[in-house]
């Protein structure tokens, strides 16, 4: 296979905290190869939450042949951090962590909603992504666009749809409101007066968190596998056994044999150049 640039800083972004998981690879030049799992038709149910699981490694080996790269091209390895459903995030963190012991390499975490938030950057007016929390509620933050990107405005917060409904009267503001848990209460928070956006912005992307990524690997700012951390914002979804349900196997585990193609698997990127947040 191809090495590419000696130079280069290749990232896998892996971004696995809502129905819909992705995986990437990306340069400072743009995006090399990517793959995504939809989830159902519709935005109100993902899929079982094991094909999280069943994905990953497919899809990580589908970027490489496609890329014509092996593992040891690879820079750097980013994660979504969540908020996010608890196997999702389970997974795709253990996945970095493992592959970034097995092959030494920095890694950088950051938060699906700020993820979201940076697929609407461009848009001129008040932006809040918000995720389907399950159990009637959603986790959601406000954003401002910023040279680069986006700048988060508040702290992450989790409630059910009215909560957020209040907020955004309260702002006195336009709003746009994008993700699946926005689509899901589309009549609720329109009634206060935000835009909800469409099911093409309802996920946070691998896409968005390698562009991100590959500016801070290029500053040196990666840090160790084991500080990554999943975003919990509710006690219960924290108190679940996440050292205690075999999770690295001691941080020693290693990419599974090489599968076939995922299913659903594509190419694409629509990104512009990231910045600084």
């Amino acid at each position: 296979m191809q090495s590419g640039k000696a130079d280069a800083v290749l990232v896998l972004g892996l971004e696995t905290s809502t129905p819909q998981s992705s995986v990437c690879l990306a340069t400072e030049d743009g995006l090399v190869a990517s793959a995504t799992l939809n989830p159902r038709p519709s935005v109100h149910r993902g899929p079982r939450t094991r094909a999280h699981g069943e994905f990953l490694a497919p899809a990580i080996h589908f970027c490489l042949r496609q890329a014509e790269r092996d593992m040891s091209a690879i820079s750097g390895v980013a994660v979504g951090l969540g908020p996010g459903l608890f196997t999702g995030m389970r997974v795709g963190i253990a996945t970095a962590q493992t592959l970034a012991h097995a092959r030494r390499l920095p890694v950088v975490g950051l938060a699906s909603l700020d993820l979201l938030a940076y697929r609407v950057r461009h848009v001129r007016r008040l932006l809040c992504p918000a995720l389907d929390a399950r159990r009637g509620e959603l986790f959601w933050a406000f954003y401002r666009s910023a040279p680069g990107g986006v700048q988060r405005v508040t702290e992450f917060r989790v409630g059910p749809a009215a909560k957020l409904a209040g907020e955004i009267k309260a702002v006195g503001e336009d709003v746009l409101c994008v993700g699946d848990g926005a689509i899901a209460n589309r009549a609720v928070l329109e009634s206060d007066g935000a835009e909800v956006g469409g099911h093409d912005s309802a996920y946070p992307a691998a896409e968005a968190l390698a562009e991100l990524a590959v500016a801070r690997f290029l500053r040196e700012e990666g840090g160790r596998p084991e500080e990554l951390l999943p975003i919990y914002l509710r006690k219960a979804d924290a108190r679940i056994g996440w050292e205690t349900r075999g999770l690295l196997d001691g941080g020693r585990g290693k990419l599974p044999p090489r599968p076939s193609a995922p299913r659903k698997a594509g190419t694409g990127w629509g990104a512009d150049e990231g910045g600084r947040r």
